[in-house]
């Protein structure tokens, strides 16, 4: 994607790379506040990426529009840019899967996928509780254990009637393996469960062909804890 550049242009143009990847959907102007760099010199890097068939724009969401006036492009990067990431060995590790399937059947398969996420996942300490807190505190860890083997991995808290946090994985080294073998993302899934002592539901996937894969952590125990004391205090103030 920085082919042919050199200097600060290569650098320029691998950072903003980066950033398309760990944010999944960015404006020019968050792109040059993060870079330090002005909104036009970042759009220059971002129409070579658009022209070569690395990134797209589209306009923003109603939701992600930041006050009035006309909404501003959002970049990401498209299947073919994630492939220009991604690791050299897809072919030689499906093909090595599809073996592990022949010989062991699916359990083997399956029995693999859950090893390799254990084996990530081995530092992370389980949630403590099952306080909000000590699962957003769980989250973290898994996000940063993920993150360190090569996920790119971010947390966001999101409101509304359930509660939760969302771990979006904006990189995967294995989606195109997992595109064949969803044991891989299935195991996963169960492993995070696990270390965070709820249930948790995967909402996108890049091996599916979205943008990041994205995991929803409900937080509504003390959000109905709360609920129930509120509606006790609220009965015990009518018998008064």
């Amino acid at each position: 994607m920085s082919g042919g550049l050199s200097g600060q242009d290569g650098r320029t143009r691998r950072a903003i790379v980066r950033l398309l990847l760990e944010s999944g959907s960015i404006t020019a102007a968050e792109i040059g506040r993060g870079l330090g760099i002005s909104a036009a010199g970042v759009r220059r890097h971002l129409d070579a990426l658009v022209d070569g068939g690395d990134a797209e724009a589209n306009p923003a969401a109603a939701w992600q529009q930041a006050g009035r006036g006309r909404p501003a492009k959002r970049y990401r990067l498209t299947p073919a840019g994630r492939a220009k990431l991604e690791h050299t060995y897809d072919d030689l590790a499906s093909a090595a899967m599809r073996q592990l399937r022949e010989i062991g059947g699916d359990e083997a398969v399956q029995s693999f996928a859950r090893r390799r996420i254990d084996t990530i996942l081995a530092g992370v300490p389980a949630a403590e509780s099952e306080d909000d807190d000590a699962v957003a505190a769980a989250a973290e860890g898994v996000a940063d254990a993920l993150t360190r083997a090569g996920y790119a991995t971010t947390t966001t808290r999101v409101g509304g009637p359930v509660q939760g946090i969302q771990i979006c994985q904006h990189h995967c080294p294995v989606s195109h393996v997992a595109e064949e073998f969803p044991e891989l993302c299935e195991a996963e899934q169960q492993a995070i469960s696990e270390v965070l002592g709820t249930h948790v539901q995967r909402l996108a996937s890049i091996a599916n062909g979205d943008c990041a894969c994205t995991t929803h952590v409900p937080l509504t125990l003390t959000t109905l804890s709360a609920l129930n004391q509120s509606l006790a205090s609220n009965e015990q103030g009518a018998s008064a």
